[in-house]
């Protein structure tokens, strides 16, 4: 067994590692500002040089749609049907597939293999799966909660067994993977049994461009105020729509700022804006939070933040952790997600 390159290809940004059969990082990096999928693939590719131990590459692949829901050894067939999930993961999706196929002209000798986002939800109990729309729209469109930042949750699952020194499956949690995007996810004997992302990654929590939960209502009177106002097609109005529930909602619609770190500090400075978005945030979170721990009847053995904001300054936890005193001393854990060594473990499985 050689080394094993991971990608994670975002819209504007594209972070590597490479591993070697140790599980030791050599290499990694993150390049910004990226217009330019196999640009910066070829950058990467450049920086790693010596590619002849690379034995394969695993990469994250947001959603898998009703089909995908275990790592897989890339083809272009199945890159193919990937592209017909690309509307429910807009973000994502289409930019982790432009990172596949330029390995794949770089490098097309070498296995690629995709690990999904959702497959850790693919077992979620009915109850928490469906929605309440009639069964032959839910059958015709594959319409289920496939919930997201699958990888990020289950390594923090794994790595607070570790830390509270018990079994996976002997311990319940609540994790919180705080980021770009929110999440919240209540596991029982290292099963998710609920979680706050849905169809798409814009359900559940208040997150730093997407909405979150919100009336349908409010989205039906959008559309058709676009329409009017714009004279467009429904079409055309929906996208626009979507656009926005995406990427100027959340936070940013809220405060007006496009980092989180300006966020808490505006905040600190008691800028009103900044105030409201993280009170906001913060107050969904905690909504989630509650009912998770009646979903899990309230045993839970900790509650656990990761991602780049859960994970990092401690102030959104401590706000969140101060509104939730009323469960008592609950054990919090703090980790640092390793999604790329979570895929690389995967891919390694997978070329064996």
């Amino acid at each position: 067994m050689g080394n094993i390159l991971i990608i994670n290809s975002g819209s504007t940004s594209l972070k590597y590692k490479l591993f070697n059969e140790k599980e030791k990082e050599v290499k990694s990096g993150k390049l910004v500002d990226v217009d330019d999928t196999e640009k910066a693939v070829k950058s990467v590719l450049k920086e790693i040089g010596n590619l002849r131990d690379l034995v394969a590459v695993g990469h994250r692949v947001v959603h898998g749609g009703d089909k995908f829901f275990k790592p897989t050894l890339v083809t272009d067939e199945i890159i193919n049907e990937l592209e017909g999930f690309n509307e429910l993961a807009p973000l994502h999706n289409p930019y982790n597939l432009a990172g596949i196929r330029a390995v794949a002209g770089f490098l097309p000798d070498i296995p690629q293999v995709a690990v999904f986002d959702t497959a850790f939800y693919y077992d979620l109990p009915e109850v928490a799966r469906i929605y309440a729309l009639p069964k032959v729209l839910l059958e015709k469109y594959k319409i289920r909660r496939y919930g997201f930042h699958g990888i990020s949750h289950q390594y923090a699952m794994e790595n607070a067994a570790e830390k509270l020194k018990k079994k996976a499956d002997r311990i319940n949690l609540i994790s919180c993977h705080l980021g770009g995007g929110w999440s919240a996810t209540a596991i029982k004997n290292a099963k998710p049994i609920d979680t706050s992302m849905g169809w798409t990654p814009m359900e559940g929590l208040v997150m730093m461009t997407r909405t979150g939960d919100i009336d349908p209502g409010i989205v039906v009177e959008l559309i058709k105020r676009e329409v009017e106002t714009r004279r467009c097609l429904v079409s055309t109005a929906a996208e626009a729509v979507h656009s926005l529930l995406n990427h100027e909602s959340g936070i940013k619609g809220i405060s007006g700022l496009d980092n989180f770190q300006d966020v808490l500090k505006e905040t600190s400075l008691g800028y009103k804006d900044a105030k409201l978005a993280f009170d906001l945030a913060v107050y969904r979170l905690v909504k989630y939070i509650g009912a998770y721990w009646a979903a899990l009847e309230g045993r839970v053995d900790a509650i656990v933040f990761t991602g780049t904001i859960g994970a990092g300054n401690p102030m959104t936890r401590n706000a969140v952790m101060k509104k939730l005193k009323f469960l008592g001393d609950v054990p919090v854990i703090v980790v640092k997600t390793d999604e790329e060594l979570a895929i690389m473990r995967e891919a390694r499985n997978i070329i064996k």
